[in-house]
């Protein structure tokens, strides 16, 4: 009987980690078909007369627009160079954010201090900082790398704050009572506790990133995503707008899967309703 049950469940974790290696391939065709069925009704909408050509041009115009800037090389600097400012200021933003937030979370007083004036500095407009960095910084890269960082420190920070203050109490105290230094304390129990929190915060970070790129590549620019964007508003291209628009969303998604890949070993030892999906 009990060679029985164990055969069973030899065959059981077979059959789970089968499903598991196909769970991929199904996810990735699952999230391509709604993406797909756009561009083919904008298509068809396009090609009937229900939308204006000229003003929205249909894939298949964007498509060939990427194709000549793949052709020329154009397309892979401009990715690259904005793919580069974002980095760069996702990694100073992220980590500013990282180490004031834990400190202005974890001491009261700091607290108190420090966060009504951070609190005043997130509600200014991100186009409001340009003059005022182009002015410190320049019109070259720093002034931009500082823009996206500005952009992506104020989630990341909520993150960490929020996390921090959201740690439950009765966990904190057990960890007392077993008499945990410091460093043991935020090492084994308040450092898994914002873990979660803290990977969707750079998350939205790095969206917020790629959104001030944008702003950044306003300042001056001859390459990247965002040049791209103004080139074609200047010279009355709406298949160039269009064709960078599309390759911020791939790229940007690319990115945000690339940063969930990094993170998913610090989450792995969550046992919660996602992962039985």
């Amino acid at each position: 009987m009990a060679d029985v049950v164990e055969e069973r469940l030899a065959l059981q974790a077979s059959y789970s980690d089968k499903v598991r290696q196909r769970l991929p391939l199904a996810r990735i065709g699952l999230s391509v078909v709604f993406p797909l069925g756009i561009l083919l009704l904008w298509e068809a909408a396009a090609t009937v007369g229900l939308i204006n050509g000229r003003l929205v041009p249909p894939p298949s115009r964007v498509i060939a627009t990427l194709s000549s800037l793949a052709a020329t090389g154009e397309l892979a600097l401009h990715i690259w160079t904005t793919t580069l400012r974002v980095a760069l200021g996702f990694v100073f933003g992220a980590a500013a954010a990282t180490v004031i937030g834990a400190v202005v979370g974890y001491f009261a007083t700091v607290r108190r201090l420090v966060d009504p004036t951070l609190q005043a500095l997130r509600a200014i407009p991100s186009i409001a900082w340009v003059p005022l960095f182009i002015l410190w910084f320049g019109i070259f890269e720093a002034s931009k790398i500082m823009l996206i960082a500005v952009g992506v420190f104020f989630p990341v920070y909520l993150g960490v704050v929020g996390a921090l203050l959201g740690v439950d109490r009765k966990i904190v105290e057990v960890g007392r009572i077993f008499r945990l230094s410091g460093f043991d304390l935020v090492r084994r129990i308040l450092l898994p506790a914002v873990l979660p929190t803290f990977v969707l915060s750079l998350r939205a970070g790095l969206g917020l990133g790629w959104m001030f790129v944008v702003a950044a590549e306003f300042m001056g620019a001859s390459e990247g995503l965002g040049y791209l964007l103004v080139d074609g508003q200047q010279l009355g291209k709406p298949d160039q707008v269009m064709a960078a628009i599309l390759v911020f969303a791939v790229v940007g998604k690319l990115t945000d899967s690339m940063l969930v890949a990094v993170t998913a070993p610090l989450l792995r030892w969550q046992d919660n309703f996602r992962r039985e999906r």
